[in-house]
């Protein structure tokens, strides 16, 4: 088998990432050696790989559906958005500056095709199949002349094009036909069919509606995926706790111990890899919740300031917003606290930054003995050590560089009290180590809560993925869906008019 397909979509969030994660984990299965790929992502949530690459978290999740390392090759273009107008270029997992919306699309983009095309062409040359995934939807009119991830990657490339759709949101046919409808001819030759996404009833109730549609368009509609929770694993952007699902809404952990135990994430702007909370959420009887407001710190038993792509600009959300003054009472009291990356920056006596937010000297919370300058080169590694008495791996992604000069040494920051602060991100998907960790936090805040003795984390994120590759196995044309993948889309296919506008 040699072939490859494009998982596009009606709208972003449609469920691009998660289908493309499940037919390469129904592939992998059939003893397909597939991998995954995004031309641009856009997304504050990313992951280093073994190489020292900077990639979306999705591809990285998307490789481990594959059973294979994530490598640069898999998303060549990441952008980090640093505000409304201007995004980080990541290009080969390497930041290469800063770029307004407007320039990057006004011939950056395009130029960087070449690019995109070499790496599908090598995982193309190494893999019998690769899986890749679109961006927000193929037929942005506006953008398509620069577009490089989705009409425009499948044009070059010779791949089919499978549209999802998300019919949990309403209008999905019309979404189908429209997003059909306004492509170009050559472009509406990739598009192959459609593919409905969570779906909550009856499907005979639905199949008038898919006969219709094929009717219309002359394209069939490769599957039904019902609606399941707790399947948004690695969100590319948003307010989401992956995993939390899983665990809370299928079947409901009852804390091991006496009592729960409440984690608070400041949700500070440009929030980034909130994902590090997902292994917490895992855990039976903590309960995590998003909060923006300082009374919603003080029934808390922990309390997280996460990563952030604009550290000085969350600095001063938290004092405009009182948080800042509530996290600076915490810590005098006693009451556990973790900064991560950018949130440890915070936590820090003060930032010199010339290069993020050029804002030079700024105070920083002053709660960690730690100053923080920024460079101008990222640090990409993925660090292992120990802490707690607990073997401990993570990965890093920043540009502040901290000095710290006093408190315990804990992994690459330091403790002081019932405050921890780290540059490590995914920490706490260390088992062992978030074990220790709750143990310590529960014992400071009072509460008797237990860690659960057997939670993996690593082991409930495959049984997601499986769950993933279980929605495409039962619930596609599987058969039609490999002989798309190996033989490209249909020929014949009827164009729709008006098409794309001139």
């Amino acid at each position: 088998m040699s072939g490859g397909l494009l998982v596009a979509g009606t709208t972003s969030d449609a469920g691009k990432s998660v289908v493309t994660a499940g037919i390469c984990r129904w592939l992998v299965r059939q003893g397909v050696k597939v991998a995954p790929f995004k031309a641009q992502n856009m997304s504050l949530n990313s992951f280093v790989t073994t190489e020292g690459a900077e990639i979306g978290r999705a591809q990285a999740m998307q490789a481990q559906a594959c059973r294979i390392e994530p490598t640069a090759l898999m998303n060549p273009v990441l952008l980090k958005p640093g505000g409304e107008q201007s995004s980080q270029v990541v290009l080969l997992g390497k930041p290469v500056g800063e770029m307004s919306a407007r320039g990057y699309h006004g011939g950056r983009q395009q130029r960087l095709l070449g690019t995109v095309l070499d790496c599908l062409e090598q995982l193309r040359g190494t893999y019998d199949a690769v899986i890749c995934e679109g961006a927000g939807s193929p037929a942005e009119i506006n953008l398509r002349r620069t577009d490089i991830v989705n009409m425009g990657i499948a044009r070059n490339a010779g791949l089919p094009v499978l549209v999802v759709g998300d019919i949990d949101r309403g209008g999905v046919f019309a979404s189908f036909f429209g997003t059909v409808a306004l492509l170009s001819p050559e472009d509406q030759a990739c598009v192959a069919g459609f593919l409905v996404n969570k779906f909550r009833g009856d499907v005979s109730l639905l199949e008038p509606g898919l006969d219709m549609l094929h009717g219309l368009t002359g394209r069939r509609t490769y599957g039904v995926l019902p609606f399941r929770h707790g399947l948004g694993i690695d969100e590319e952007d948003g307010l989401r706790v992956s995993l939390r699902g899983a665990v809370r809404e299928s079947v409901v952990a009852p804390p091991v111990g006496e009592d729960v135990l409440r984690v608070a994430v400041c949700a500070v702007p440009l929030m980034s890899n909130f994902t590090d909370v997902d292994a917490l959420a895992a855990e039976p009887g903590v309960v995590v919740r998003f909060v923006d407001r300082p009374e919603e710190l003080s029934d808390a038993d922990l309390v997280i300031v996460p990563g952030t792509r604009g550290t000085v600009r969350a600095l001063e959300w938290l004092r405009e917003r009182g948080l800042a003054d509530a996290l600076v009472r915490r810590a005098a009291e006693q009451r556990p606290v973790l900064g991560i990356c950018g949130g440890f920056q915070i936590l820090g006596e003060h930032i010199e930054d010339d290069v993020e937010s050029r804002r030079g000297h700024v105070d920083g919370l002053g709660i960690l003995p730690v100053h923080v300058r920024f460079a101008r080169d990222k640090t990409l590694t993925r660090p292992a050590g120990e802490a707690l008495g607990e073997h401990v791996e993570g990965y890093e992604i920043h540009h502040g560089v901290a000095d710290v000069q006093g408190g315990t040494p804990f992994l690459d920051g330091c403790r002081v009290g019932q405050t921890w602060g780290t540059h490590w991100h995914g920490s706490l998907e260390s088992d062992g180590f978030r074990r220790a960790f709750l143990r310590e936090v529960a014992a400071a805040a009072g509460r008797r809560f237990v860690p659960a003795p057997d939670t993996s984390f690593a082991a409930l994120r495959e049984e997601q993925l499986d769950r993933l590759g279980d929605l495409i196995e039962q619930h596609a044309d599987t058969d039609a869906l490999w002989r798309l993948i190996e033989s490209g889309a249909p020929q014949g296919l009827p164009f729709i008019p008006p098409g794309a506008p001139a």
